[in-house]
């Protein structure tokens, strides 16, 4: 790698299926870069085809650090990823190599450039007897508690979003303080605002849309339905993110003996699209400093950035 590398990182995002990782790997092994996974689904070690995490060959060519280190029993949070990112890329700095952070998951990315709020670990006992409660009486019942104890956040979420809810009524029963109060009170961010050149993948979405049913079904044939079956033998808890990654509670439905394989794969398909809709709103709304280009127009501008980056005059 040359010498006259700085300190600066690239961060590739995009929805699911834009061509990310091979971008990723491409610009690693021309610039010498380490490829640091920001995907929420990826870290876990159970999920690496249904997630289509990057291969072991593609691994061997570059360093990848933050995929599959985390056990699927980890409810993995932002903040823990964070910390592991800091690690990442002072170890990549530390061998002269370009940070590459590539995923699709927002809140890492806004966790990597924004900061991120810090709340207390939640001790396991108060997270259990949550999940005991939610399990028993339903989601209505846990949001009336919560709006009970936290009205200001509990006016704030989806009736039926059973993992948030959790979640703020796990905090304010942990720490006494609402969860909108811990996330004003933020870490800084790991990327200072100079410090960094951001892309987002923007393909055009019929064509993103087609590249996420033929991979859905690509991986479905490397394996997928294998990998599952492994995982839900496990008997883990069905709120633990892992358990919920697209494609992962179809396919279990089927593994159960209520969805034939394809009613299982046109779930699976069906919300991975629509978690890509997602994307491209989120990263619209929250992470303005993305620029948005064209998969086919990408390689130029990484080039572009890297050079900036090694001679910025």
């Amino acid at each position: 790698m040359s010498e006259g590398h700085s300190s600066k990182a690239v961060l590739i995002a995009g929805p699911t299926a834009s061509g990310k990782s091979a971008l990723a790997l491409e610009l690693a092994l021309s610039a010498g870069g380490t490829v640091i996974n920001a995907d929420s689904m990826q870290v876990y070690r159970d999920l690496r085809i249904i997630t289509a995490r990057p291969t072991h060959g593609d691994e061997a060519r570059v360093p990848h650090r933050l995929y599959g280190h985390v056990d699927a029993a980890v409810n993995f949070s932002a903040g823990a990823w964070v910390a592991d990112a800091a690690k990442a890329l002072e170890e990549a700095h530390a061998e002269g190599r370009l940070p590459i952070f590539i995923g699709g998951t927002g809140l890492y990315f806004k966790a990597l450039t924004a900061g991120l709020s810090v709340v207390p670990p939640i001790p396991a006992e108060v997270r259990e007897d949550v999940r005991a409660r939610l399990e028993r009486n339903g989601v209505e019942a846990l949001h009336a508690e919560l709006a009970a104890r936290d009205p200001r956040a509990a006016v704030r979420l989806n009736l039926r979003d059973r993992t948030r809810i959790a979640r703020a009524l796990e905090v304010v029963e942990a720490t006494g303080r609402s969860l909108l109060d811990w996330h004003q009170e933020g870490q800084p961010p790991l990327l200072p605002r100079d410090s960094f050149r951001a892309v987002f993948l923007a393909p055009e979405r019929d064509d993103l849309y087609a590249r996420i049913d033929a991979r859905f079904d690509a991986m479905l044939g490397a394996g997928a339905l294998r990998e599952v079956e492994r995982l839900a033998a496990r008997g883990l808890d069905p709120l633990l993110p892992a358990m919920k990654a697209h494609g992962v509670p179809a396919l279990i439905r089927h593994l159960r003996g209520e969805l034939s394989l394809e009613e299982a794969a046109t779930i699976g398909r069906a919300d991975t699209r629509h978690y890509a809709k997602r994307q491209f709103t989120w990263f619209r709304h929250q992470l303005p400093e993305f620029e948005w280009v064209k998969l086919e127009e990408a390689r130029g501008w990484l080039a572009a950035a890297v050079s900036a980056e090694r001679d910025p005059d």
